[in-house]
C-alpha cells in the first residue's frame, strides 16, 4: 500500500482538529489517521469513493440482520 504522506493526520490531531481531517478528506479523497505511528483508521470522503455505496439487495441484508438482531426473541417464539 503506497501511503501519500501529505494523507497523514494523527488521532490525537484528528480529534483537536477534525476539520483538518475532513479537508484532507475532501482533497485528497481519504485521509489517514495514524496511531502510535501506525495507520489505524481512514476517514474517506464517499462521494469520491464508489466502493463504498451499496446495491440495493446489500442495503435490504443490512436492514434485514438489523430487525433480526433487535427482534430475535420474537422471532424464536414464533417459531415454536
Amino acid at each position: 500500500m503506497m501511503i501519500d504522506t501529505t494523507q497523514i493526520i494523527t488521532v490525537t490531531e484528528a480529534n483537536q482538529n477534525f476539520s483538518r481531517a475532513t479537508r484532507i478528506a475532501d482533497e485528497k479523497g481519504a485521509a489517514l489517521v495514524f496511531k502510535n505511528n501506525r495507520p489505524k483508521y481512514k476517514l474517506t470522503n464517499l462521494e469520491v469513493e464508489p466502493d463504498l455505496e451499496l446495491t440495493d439487495d446489500e442495503k435490504i441484508d443490512v436492514v434485514a440482520r438489523r430487525i433480526m438482531n433487535r427482534f430475535k426473541p420474537a422471532f424464536l417464539e414464533l417459531a415454536k
